[in-house]
């Protein structure tokens, strides 16, 4: 299994990747309701996390573009307000009339993050038909022995109730469960270092 640093140039295969990954996922369904264009509203979502995040250096890949792991190095996790107005811009029309109640409960979302100092697992997704052969746990692991040798925590966001469990037996442990506003559940976790 080759794992390897993402580059701007992975972007468009790893969204389109992640887009598909992601398609059935309860956050981004409850985002991108109309499911016809749900796959390109969200292939742009995760192209812009993906162009935030890769000056950080820790984007990972794992066989070519089956898995991808978008991580934020401890207190640069916040997006640039700009930049952050500039998606909303992109990803409005796909979101609709709704906007007003997304953009609610991703900054209920956003309010909650752990103000110490931690990595942050912003995206980890597989492509479906190579799930289960462990490319996931090989990316978290890419960040997490990390972790553990320089004593920091993690921290991540999942709305998939059956990722609370993968997440678990790797460490984590759920701090809250939030429910968005006419949505479903998020859980949030946190991962002390094993020492």
């Amino acid at each position: 299994m080759n794992i390897r640093r993402a580059t701007r140039e992975d972007i468009p295969a790893m969204s389109a990747m992640l887009a598909r990954a992601f398609h059935e996922d309860p956050i981004v369904s409850w985002v991108f309701r109309d499911e016809p264009s749900r796959a390109k509203y969200t292939r742009r979502f995760f192209a812009g996390r993906a162009r935030v995040l890769i000056g950080q250096q820790e984007i990972y890949m794992a066989d070519g573009v089956a898995a991808a792991a978008m991580w934020a190095r401890p207190d640069e996790w916040r997006d640039p307000p700009l930049r952050a107005l500039k998606e909303l811009a992109i990803l409005t029309p796909g979101v609709g009339r709704r906007v007003g109640r997304v953009m609610r409960g991703l900054v209920q979302v956003e309010a909650r993050h752990p103000k110490a100092p931690h990595w942050y697992l912003a995206v980890l997704g597989t492509e479906p038909d190579r799930q289960g052969e462990g490319l996931a746990t090989k990316l978290l692991h890419a960040v997490l022995d990390e972790c553990d040798r320089d004593e920091v925590p993690a921290y991540l966001e999942t709305g998939t109730e059956r990722n609370v469990a993968f997440y678990t037996r790797h460490g984590f442990k759920v701090t809250e469960e939030l429910r968005l506003p006419k949505g479903p559940p998020v859980w949030l976790m946190w991962r002390d270092p094993r020492l």
